[in-house]
């Protein structure tokens, strides 16, 4: 398995928003530092929808999985972490590398691109699953911009 800190400049990613009830993914490309919105897919006592994750997989071809991880204010790990950590070693069976970076933040940035891409002429109301989507696209081009800001799913130094 690649290591994060291998991948070539044209790279292909897919991130996750990781929620209790709902994951919001999104696909993004090095070449271009952009990401955009796969949708969700359900999560809850049974798990992800792992057969959705697999099709993705198979149709995009990633090389590289990243998944934000909720922290406190101070950077301490979250009461969400640890399910963030288990979902994490889920991926592990796709035989990629899989990444964590901070997503504080990101779905408040989300949801005032959403509500500026509604200013902009975009109509409908804006949903959770919207904004859950949306989130991941940001995931995905922090983690993009800054690479070096990615762990391993054990939490050990930068990819």
């Amino acid at each position: 398995m690649p290591e994060p800190a291998t991948l070539g400049a044209a790279a292909t990613i897919i991130a996750f928003d990781f929620g209790q009830r709902r994951i919001g993914m999104a696909v993004g490309q090095s070449v271009t530092r952009s990401a955009s919105p796969l949708g969700v897919i359900d999560n809850g006592p049974g798990g992800a929808d792992h057969e959705s994750i697999r099709r993705l997989i198979k149709e995009w071809r990633p090389d590289l999985l990243v998944v934000g991880m909720p922290l406190h204010a101070d950077g301490s790990a979250s009461a969400v972490s640890e399910a963030v950590l288990e979902f994490m070693r889920h991926l592990e069976c796709y035989e990629l590398p899989v990444v964590t970076i901070d997503e504080r933040h990101s779905s408040q940035e989300a949801e005032q691109r959403l509500v500026a891409a509604r200013r902009s002429g975009a109509r409908g109301r804006i949903r959770k699953k919207d904004i859950d989507a949306a989130a991941a696209v940001c995931i995905a081009e922090r983690y993009l911009r800054h690479p070096e800001l990615g762990r391993p799913a054990d939490g050990t130094a930068g990819s």
